[in-house]
């Protein structure tokens, strides 16, 4: 191979973060190394220069955009972060951009630096509610038509607002209240080789004691009616049998009983027939 790719390196950290700013400026809030990767902070109006610069500059060559993820911290004051995960090819790199985002403040569009975003921004809107200034097709991408709020959020119950079926009545899709069929139940995730620390419904039926004496949480009575239950069953009725060839009249002959006629095709054996 003649221009193999570049092996990952995590070294590329540091020097990254030095090229970045030097490039950005102060559109650049912060610069972290955490786990391996690098995360820039940038400010909402200096993105799409951060972005150009982080594609162009040399030392940095940011050329592709993977994937614009949305986070959702409801205790901000500007709630959202939009995060933009950045690939370099000819330096084997990747790099998280984050732009602090709220419900009434839109995040520049990129997609007239990668016209892939606008899929990618239709998503985080959809998802989030995070308004993207110069995206022209910002419609819902997931989720149906006339949905109600967007479901990423921390805040969004778990059974939304609306369920839609069809109505054979007015033959077309309509939207009611959310009617749950049951309650919510609650799991502990305990391992059943381990063994429950509480008795599941119908299994008191089966705690019948090991033998006599046996510890057992039944009272005096439920074992009394327990191994009443199991007598009756083990108790069975006596077969009918015989003792000897005269009870069951083996070797006598019936009252109508006629000699066997003689077969022409069987030959007597010796001492047959005398």
């Amino acid at each position: 191979m003649r221009a193999p790719a570049p092996a990952y390196a995590a070294d590329l950290n540091g020097a990254t973060i030095a090229a970045a700013r030097d490039a950005l400026g102060t559109a650049l809030v912060d610069a972290r190394d955490a786990v391996g990767e690098v995360a820039l902070f940038v400010t909402r109006d200096g993105l799409i220069d951060a972005m150009i610069a982080l594609r162009d500059t040399p030392g940095l060559e940011y050329q592709q955009l993977m994937e614009i993820a949305g986070v959702d911290f409801p205790d901000r004051p500007e709630r959202f972060e939009v995060v933009y995960c950045l690939l370099s090819l000819t330096r084997n790199h990747r790099i998280h951009v984050h732009v602090a985002a709220s419900e009434e403040t839109p995040v520049p569009s990129v997609t007239g630096i990668w016209p892939v975003a606008g899929w990618l921004e239709r998503e985080v809107y959809d998802m989030y509610g995070v308004l993207f200034a110069g995206n022209r097709d910002l419609r819902r991408i997931l989720t149906d038509y006339g949905f109600r709020g967007h479901p990423q959020r921390k805040d969004f119950p778990l059974s939304g607002f609306v369920e839609l079926r069809y109505s054979e009545e007015a033959k077309r899709v309509v939207y009611e209240p959310v009617q749950l069929a049951q309650d919510f139940r609650t799991f502990d995730f305990m391992s059943p080789w381990e063994g429950a620390e509480y008795v599941l419904p119908g299994d008191e039926k089966g705690a019948l004691p090991e033998a006599k004496g046996a510890p057992t949480q039944l009272s005096a009575d439920q074992i009394q009616k327990a191994d009443a239950a199991q007598t009756a069953k083990a108790t069975a009725t006596t077969p009918k049998t015989t003792d000897s060839t005269a009870q069951t009249g083996v070797g006598k002959a019936e009252p109508d009983a006629k000699p066997k006629p003689a077969d022409p095709d069987v030959l007597k054996g010796k001492g047959e027939g005398k």
